[in-house]
């Protein structure tokens, strides 16, 4: 019958199709070509309605067989091109677990940073507090508070960068980049009343070219303590304890005499190891002048100060030799800082 051939060729043709599929989308087009609105099964159906009852039941029950046929054909296809379709792409993001893992750099801290938590760390063991302050500063508390006189070398403008006015004799209350962290210092005896012991970390800036030894920008942590009772002895054993915090417990220490307005008397710290003596830091006895000037009475307290360049010590703990290698931001030099 031409209707039975005409079935018995389209589900030929259509498992002919699904077999020869060879990825998910050329088994939708088969599937198409078979179900779909002028898919060859769809048009075995519309001729149902132009037979006799007798062929119609007769050809509705084989398009059905047909029906099913094809579909479990369709579905076995398909499981296999999906498991085919998963091995590829398994195989595609597939991870050696036994590689190494690709983990990033690990970074470290700038051996400035490092040092001056160090000597933070070494500060905070003998019970300073550290604290912060103003970059820029007015006249006021970056000399005067510490006695240093307007004729001072310092205050020049050779020495210090002045940021309102431009030129320092023009007005008493300019304000300038601060030359060094001890502002702070005057700050905080403003602001409390004795015992005062602190270390104030920071940048500072100066009127240097860059050299092996000079940095228009650097970083220094000041010291101070006042308190009732405090002598010359006691500021050589915070330096002695504080000098073998970060260089070893080897090195050797010594004061020797000096001068600084702020302090009276004034003095160097020298270190030695192995080799000759090399200085450390400036320090001294509190000038009455500076306690007065906050407010202190010279005659009930007392105290110490000290200044330590950073980067100098952290030339020393790591054998550098060069102040601008700390800002030429070299990674193959700072990559040999590691954080452990």
């Amino acid at each position: 019958m031409t209707d039975v051939v005409d079935l018995d060729a389209a589900v030929g043709d259509g498992l002919a199709a699904v077999e020869a599929a060879e990825d998910l989308d050329a088994l939708d087009r088969a599937v198409g070509a078979v179900f779909g609105k002028r898919g060859a099964i769809t048009r075995v159906q519309r001729t149902l309605g132009q037979l006799d009852e007798r062929r119609r039941r007769e050809l509705g029950r084989r398009v059905n067989e047909a029906r099913a046929d094809l579909q479990a054909a369709i579905e076995r296809r398909r499981s296999v091109l999906e498991e085919e379709r998963d091995r590829v792409m398994l195989a595609a993001e597939a991870v050696d677990v036994t590689l190494p893992a690709r983990t990033p750099k690990r970074g470290s801290l700038h051996p400035i940073t490092e040092t001056m938590e160090a000597m933070v760390d070494a500060f905070a063991g003998l019970g300073y507090q550290a604290i912060g302050g103003p970059e820029v500063e007015t006249d006021w508390f970056n000399f005067t508070a510490l006695n240093i006189p307007r004729d001072h070398p310092a205050r020049s403008l050779h020495d210090t960068i002045y940021v309102e006015p431009l030129d320092p004799d023009s007005r008493a209350d300019s304000t300038l980049l601060r030359t060094h962290t001890s502002p702070v210092q005057a700050r905080v005896m403003l602001a409390q009343p004795p015992p005062v012991y602190v270390v104030v970390p920071g940048r500072t800036y100066r009127q240097d070219t860059p050299d092996a030894t000079h940095l228009p920008v650097f970083h220094q942590i000041e010291g101070l303590a006042v308190d009732t009772d405090l002598t010359f002895a006691d500021l050589a054993g915070t330096l002695d304890v504080v000098a073998r915090a970060l260089l070893g417990p080897d090195i050797r220490t010594r004061l020797i005499p000096d001068h600084f307005p702020f302090t009276e008397p004034s003095c160097q710290l020298e270190a030695a190891s192995d080799g000759g003596w090399m200085e450390l830091l400036g320090a001294g006895m509190v000038h009455p002048n500076v306690l007065r000037a906050v407010g202190y009475d010279p005659e009930e307290v007392g105290g110490f100060a000290f200044g330590i360049g950073v980067e100098r010590i952290a030339m020393l703990r790591h054998g550098i030799s060069d102040l601008r290698l700390f800002i030429e931001n070299d990674l193959r030099f700072l990559s040999a800082f590691t954080t452990v």
